[in-house]
C-alpha cells in the first residue's frame, strides 16, 4: 500500500495543520543576520515574531554561534530535545545529503520552502512517517492563517 502518500502535504489546508501543529522549527540552511536581506534568515525571523521557537542549523558560517539570539548547531541531531518541524533553505539537489540528519532527528513534518521541491527527497521522509510541505513559504501560509 501507499499510505505513506498521506504524509505528503499538497494543500493549503494541509499546510496550515502543519504550522499550527507546530511550536519549535529547525531552520536547516538559516542565514545569519549579516544577510538579513535574504529569505533564509527574514523568513524565520517574521517566524519567531509569529511566537515560534526558532532553532538555527546553518549550513555555512562557521563563525557564526548565533543567529536570531538562538544557539547555532551545525546538524539537527545535535539540537538536544524534539523539533516539531525542520525548514529547509536548501537547493534540491542539496537536500539527500541532508536526509540521514533530517530523519535522526524524526520530527512531525518537513517544510521545503518556495522554490524548492524535491520529490524523491520527500518520499523517503514521507516513507519514514514524517509529514512534508514542498514549494510553500512558511511566511505566506502564515500570513493566510492569520
Amino acid at each position: 500500500m501507499d499510505e505513506w502518500r498521506a504524509n505528503l502535504i499538497e494543500d493549503r489546508e494541509g499546510a496550515a495543520r502543519v504550522l499550527r501543529g507546530s511550536r519549535r522549527i529547525a531552520v536547516l540552511g538559516i542565514k545569519p543576520e549579516s544577510r538579513s536581506d535574504r529569505p533564509a534568515f527574514f523568513v524565520p525571523e517574521y517566524l519567531q515574531r509569529a511566537g515560534y521557537e526558532i532553532v538555527p542549523v546553518p549550513v555555512y558560517y562557521p563563525e557564526v554561534t548565533t543567529i536570531l539570539g538562538q544557539r547555532v548547531y551545525r546538524r539537527l541531531a545535535d539540537i538536544p530535545g524534539a523539533v516539531d518541524l525542520v525548514v529547509v533553505f536548501r537547493r534540491p539537489h542539496d537536500i539527500p545529503p541532508h536526509l540521514p540528519d533530517i530523519l535522526a532527528k524524526a520530527p512531525a513534518a518537513a517544510w521545503f520552502q518556495a522554490g524548492i521541491r524535491n520529490d524523491a527527497a520527500a518520499a523517503e521522509l514521507a516513507r519514514a512517517g514524517i509529514r512534508v510541505v514542498q514549494d510553500r513559504c512558511t511566511m505566506v501560509e502564515l500570513e493566510r492563517m492569520r
